[in-house]
Formats: structure tokens, sequence, C-alpha cells
């Protein structure tokens, strides 16, 4: 445990040339014309979020659908609450044949980068039709087009098509119609949330569609409203974040919107949620990745003892990063919480409120409590001494440091710290020495020590008679 403390320790030296790195990565970017490929993982989650609302009311050729622009736009303003920043609203009779075609088969493969997510949007009329061989495939009504009339309208096959040329790491299609005719895959069952290494998963592709009910169903509808549409919005504004974490994924807003839609249609409305490409899961909402997590919470002590080690593991990482120092600290927390007794926990807490994120009451706390639960681990001593030195507890502070050698007599950087804390707050000179002395027999290397080790070496001028 020692090494991973000390490799934190000489983690700040590299602080001083990222400011640096920043501005030279920020001036070379500011370089590259928008349309220029992506380039590596952004800071984010994602690029660009990118959203196409889709609401047809007065259809040229079919029955109107009252209320279909207001739900679109509702739908459209959540999406914009979200992060969206690139959402392109086409009602009426800008949702045309030759609009939707163009939309899909040029415009979003030409804009929408690898690295960004995209969610469509569709109120509006739609159908089913059976291909030559009687399978069943889904098709959308533009504006401009007849129900039924399948030449000129968009059909599945067409939206397959679209979701294997676009680049989008993750697409969400959302149908506020009775239609099926895609390739059902079952939905998972858990979102990604509580994977080990939560951005490595965020990079696994998906292609997921929503459907508001299944062939044949009436839509609910609420004073000329859709009930679909309405939930859609509730469920985007936080609702649908059932274990109440912050994130909000594409697989929870398909479990929500089913649940709601059925209950309130009292069992004669159906939603269809399937993952069509690809096992990743749309983010909708991003909280912190402290509280990225698989469903509930653990139950039994070993579910327990596990997310403990995860949150810790994943709070050295960050550490180790430069980044994310509250999240580190928030996830140290939540491990204590799975496991009280979590020794090393405690020790890398002690650390964060000693030299990260100083709070030295809270410091001394996570010290003792390491002591207590890690006693053979000598960070657990070491850092309670560095704890009661900055504290001016200078008795407190030698007694614990030499806590930390009895554990481990070689601890290199205690005899180092004890030389400092000898010299410089005790002014005890020939006790510095000697701690100077055996942290040089150790392969120590700081000048400081050198000097003094070799001025106490030094002959004594004799008396002038």
């Amino acid at each position: 445990m020692h090494s991973m403390l000390a490799m934190l320790r000489r983690a700040p030296h590299f602080s001083r040339i990222i400011p640096f790195l920043s501005i030279v990565i920020f001036l070379t970017l500011a370089q590259l014309q928008a349309g220029h490929a992506q380039l590596g993982k952004p800071e984010a989650l994602y690029y660009k979020s990118w959203a196409v609302v889709i609401g047809i009311e007065n259809y040229l050729l079919a029955p109107k659908i009252s209320g279909a622009i207001e739900d679109g736009k509702s739908v459209a303003n959540a999406l914009r609450q979200l992060g969206f920043d690139n959402v392109v609203e086409l009602y009426d009779k800008d949702a045309s044949f030759r609009r939707l075609q163009q939309t899909l088969s040029d415009f979003l493969p030409r804009k929408v980068g690898r690295q960004d997510r995209l969610v469509i949007y569709y109120i509006g009329h739609a159908g089913v039709m059976q291909d030559s061989s009687g399978i069943e495939i889904g098709y959308l009504v533009p504006w401009d087009a007849q129900v039924g009339n399948v030449a000129k309208s968009i059909t599945f096959e067409n939206i397959k098509e679209f979701s294997r040329r676009i680049a989008s790491k993750h697409t969400l299609l959302v149908f506020d119609a009775a239609v099926r005719g895609w390739e059902v895959s079952a939905a998972q069952p858990l979102s990604l949330e509580g994977r080990l290494a939560p951005e490595d998963d965020m990079e696994k592709r998906a292609v997921q569609v929503l459907a508001a009910a299944d062939k044949g169903e009436s839509l609910a509808r609420t004073n000329e409203r859709s009930l679909f549409a309405q939930t859609i919005v509730a469920g985007l504004s936080g609702g649908a974040d059932s274990d109440k974490n912050g994130w909000l994924m594409a697989s929870e807003l398909g479990r929500y919107v089913t649940t709601k839609i059925q209950e309130q249609s009292h069992g004669s409305q159906h939603p269809l949620f399937s993952q069509i490409e690809g096992d990743g899961d749309t983010v909708l909402i991003e909280g912190r990745k402290a509280a990225f997590r698989l469903g509930g919470e653990p139950q039994t002590p070993a579910e327990r003892l596990q997310a403990a080690k995860m949150q810790y593991e994943q709070a050295f990482s960050l550490l180790q990063t430069g980044k994310g120092q509250e999240e580190a600290l928030e996830r140290l927390n939540k491990a204590l919480d799975y496991d009280p007794t979590f020794g090393d926990a405690y020790v890398l807490k002690s650390y964060v409120r000693l030299e990260v994120l100083p709070d030295l009451d809270d410091a001394l706390s996570a010290a003792k409590a390491a002591v207590q639960y890690a006693p053979k681990n000598a960070d657990s001593h070491y850092t309670l001494g560095l704890i009661y030195q900055k504290r001016e507890q200078f008795l407190e502070a030698e007694q614990a440091m030499q806590e930390a050698l009895r554990v481990n007599p070689n601890y290199v950087d205690v005899y180092f710290s004890l030389g400092l804390l000898y010299a410089d707050s005790m002014h005890d000179q020939h006790k510095a020495v000697e701690a100077f002395t055996r942290y040089l027999e150790l392969g120590g290397t700081h000048s400081r020590a050198r000097e003094a080790v070799a001025q106490s070496n030094a002959p004594t001028p004799p008396d002038k008679p």
C-alpha cells in the first residue's frame, strides 16, 4: 500500500505541465474546421447531441392528428433541457417524403459523428405491411403520403439501412405510433450502470427503438394530446430515473414508459422497447460517475464488500489521473458506507483530506479509523503522523511515524519525513541526522538529506587561540 500512496504523492509534479498542455491542445483544436472528423474521445460522453423531432398534425392526404405539433415541441424542449445542442424540428409540410428521405440519407449521415448521440422522435401515422415472404415491416407516413401507400412512406427497411450508415455511438428512435416490424432482440434487463469501467462500456454502440404501442392498438390521448408524448417528457425530466442516482439511460426510459402507459391505458396500450443493434445503452441524463451503478443497492455482505472494493479502486484511479478529485472522495465515502471497516479506504481518504482536498479534522478522523481497521498497513500510521505534524502536534507525529517504521522498518519515505520533523519542527539535529542517514542507506536521494548528513560529518574547525 505504501508504494500506492507514494505514487499519488508524486503526482502533483505533473500538474505543473497540465495547464500548458491544455493551452496548446486548445489552440490546436481551435484551428480545425467544424466539418473535420472527430479525433479521440470527448471529455464528456459525447462530442455533440443531435435530435430530430417530427410531428405531423395536418396531413395533406391522411386524417388529422390533433396536438401532434404541440407534442413534438414539448419533446424538443425536453431534449434541449438535457443538453441536446442540435435539435431539428420538422412539422407538417416540412416533414414531406422528400425531406424525410434527405434527412435520413444525407443530412444526418453527413453531420453526426462517431462520438455523438442521436434521438429521433416521430409522431404521426404509421402502419404495418407484409413483404413477399410474409414478414411484417412497419412504415411511417410522411406529410404528403397516404396511409397504406408504402411506395411513398419511410419503411423500417429504410430506417434499418439508415441505422447501419449513421456513425453515432448511441441512437434512440422513438415512434409515437402503433407500429412494429424491426428485428426484435430482447431489451437488456439491466442498463449499463454498474460496470467496473463505465467509461469503456459507454463506447459500445447502441441503436434502440421505443414505440408507443403494438400494431393495431389505439393510442391513448388526454385533452387532445398524446399520453405517450406526455409520459416521454415526464421521463426525460427525471421521472424515469428509477434508482434515483442521477443517470437516465434509454433502457430506463423504455421501462418507465412501458409501465406508465400500460397502467394509465388500463392495459389497452403496450409500448415496445427493443435493441436492434449493439449492446450499449444511450445516456439521456449523465449523472456523477460516483453514482453510476447496477440497479439497486447491494444487499448481502458479499455484495456490499464487492461494491466497496469497486468504489475504492475507482477512487484510486481517479487520483492517479489528477482529475475528479471530489468524485474520488465521494467514491471513498461510498465505499465506507458499504463497508465501515474498510481500512485501506480510510487510509486513502486520510491522504485525500491531507493533501488533495484539505480538511485536517476529517483527515484526522479518517487516519484514526485507518489505524484501527488497518493497523498492519504502515501508511495508516505514516499519514496519521503527517496530519499530526501539520496540526503542530509534534510528539504525536513522531510517535505515529515510529509506529509506521515498526510495521515496515524499510519505509524510506517515513525516514525522510522524520528527518524533516526533527530538523524543522522539534529542532533535534542529532535525531534528524540519524533519520536522514537511514533514508540515504535505503536509497533515498533528496539533497536535503545529503546536505544534512554531509554537514554533520564535516570536521569541526579548531578553536582560535
